[in-house]
């Protein structure tokens, strides 16, 4: 079974998602996980400017609300053992994280250099568009850094990015997490892993 998830680094939701998926997949191997490009800004900067927390403010017109938000997501995210420090991630252009990850599943580390991006954005606050942070948390993961260095001076994989939002669009996804189940309609991948793994059973009868 071939599972495709779309997510930016950019979104806490994508972080919490990956976790219930996890949780959803526990004991399986039968199922293969694709990380899909989708970029939430595709012109974002790559200088930090405000918060997510500030971010999420600005489209929200009372303060209270923008407030009761952020305790959402970052409970929801606490109850996934997740810690979201919505108040120092700074968004940034994710174009390059994207092309990371694609370098990464060639290597067959797609799911721990994601989980290197995702920590060090929303937990710790760094900026996933500095080429020197994106080859440090490349080269934690466990990629080689003549690779990574290479990949961050040139192009490649930029191809494969568009290539996945190219088919994001075909696919009518419009925000993410989102899951393709063997090429099902999408679904919402940040979804109860008891859902989850509703989803996954059925797929597995048919």
């Amino acid at each position: 079974m071939q599972v495709e998830v779309y997510f930016d680094v950019l979104c806490p939701w994508c972080y919490i998602g990956k976790r219930r998926l996890a949780t959803a997949l526990k004991g399986r191997n039968d199922v293969n996980v694709v990380w899909r490009s989708f970029e939430l800004d595709p012109y974002g900067s790559p200088i930090p400017g405000l918060t997510a927390a500030q971010v999420i403010a600005t489209y929200q017109n009372d303060p209270a609300r923008a407030s009761a938000r952020v305790a959402h997501i970052q409970a929801l995210g606490a109850a996934e053992e997740l810690e979201l420090n919505l108040h120092q991630a700074r968004p940034v252009n994710s174009f390059d994280a994207h092309r990371l990850i694609h370098l990464a599943a060639t290597c067959g580390l797609a799911d721990a250099v994601l989980e290197h991006l995702l920590h060090g954005y929303h937990t710790m606050g760094r900026n996933i568009a500095d080429p020197d942070v994106l080859q440090a948390l490349g080269v934690e993961a466990g990629l080689d850094r003549a690779q990574v260095g290479e990949l961050l001076t040139g192009d490649a994989f930029t191809a494969e990015v568009r290539a996945d939002e190219r088919r994001a669009t075909q696919r009518g996804i419009r925000g993410v997490p989102a899951l393709v189940i063997d090429g099902a309609p999408p679904v919402s991948a940040v979804q109860e892993p008891a859902v989850l793994t509703s989803l996954l059973e059925r797929a597995t009868r048919f």
